[in-house]
């Protein structure tokens, strides 16, 4: 059985040479310039049916859920979080996304298993020097982290001695 790629699995791998918005992100993507463009759309169109105050106003006050009174974060600002029915539809949206890519990794590896085992095995074999360079370079760096936080502590333990032994000397016998 011939399979080719379906047009949506191209369109995410292909550069689109798009700038990355600046803003309120809700999944890693900009909530104002594409989710609230995305809902309006499938609004538009009945398969979704969000509501309009909504998309209107995403942004929302975070309210304490027993005093009823705004939340401040621990630095004191407000909190602010996304409309619940805006942030259920970005989850619908992430579990179906999801589902397929998983459906299609599972129709690839069914369809084209010897290709697919081939790009597994050549994964693995490029793979493998990267995370034991890695690893060396990790357990190098954590020796020397260790053995600075040694000395650190031994430089903080001999000046303590040394506060005390001058605090004994300036004392009357």
């Amino acid at each position: 059985m011939t399979m080719t790629t379906p047009s949506y699995i191209k369109s995410l791998v292909t550069p689109n040479g798009t700038k990355k918005p600046q803003g309120r992100k809700v999944w890693s993507i900009d909530l104002e310039t594409v989710w609230l463009l995305f809902f309006t759309a499938t609004n538009t169109m009945g398969d979704t049916n969000i509501p309009s105050d909504a998309i209107g106003c995403p942004m929302r006050l975070a309210y304490d859920k027993n005093t009823k009174e705004v939340k401040f974060s621990a630095n004191g600002k407000p909190v602010i979080r996304v409309a619940s029915q805006v942030s259920d539809a970005v989850k619908m949206v992430r579990d179906n996304f999801q589902a397929n890519l998983l459906q299609y990794a599972g129709e690839v590896m069914t369809n084209h298993s010897d290709e697919y085992a081939k790009q597994l095995e050549m994964a693995e074999k490029l793979g493998k020097p990267i995370a034991e360079h890695d690893k060396a370079e990790l357990s190098k760096a954590l020796q020397m982290r260790a053995e600075m936080e040694a000395e650190r502590a031994e430089a903080e333990a001999e000046a303590t001695t040394m506060e005390v032994e001058a605090t004994k000397e300036l004392q009357p016998a």
